[in-house]
């Protein structure tokens, strides 16, 4: 409930480090380095915090769709702005 809750107000990151700092042993069932999850953290934190909800189980099934959907917003929150910000640059007066 704690994930939930942190994610939802903080964002991605702030979950994965609520979840290292909680749970470390389901972090080492999931990964065997320090640098996957790092690069992960970096930029796509939505599937790493996916992945390492599904990962110990063996990933199998339904967790490849929940997999690729937290790949989509990792890309939708990457790119998804640029757009926006171009369109308000055409209609913003120069000063």
């Amino acid at each position: 409930m704690c994930l939930f809750f942190s994610v939802a107000f903080l964002g991605p990151r702030f979950g994965i480090l609520v979840y290292w700092i909680g749970w470390p042993a389901r972090w080492e069932l999931a990964f065997d380095s320090f640098i996957v999850p790092f690069i992960g953290f970096l930029f796509v934190p939505w599937t790493t915090l996916s992945y390492v909800l599904v990962a110990p189980s063996g990933v199998r099934g339904f967790d490849y769709v929940i997999l690729a959907l937290a790949f989509v917003a990792d890309v939708a929150s990457m790119g998804g702005g640029g757009d926006q910000y171009r369109r308000r640059g055409a209609t913003t007066p120069a000063y």
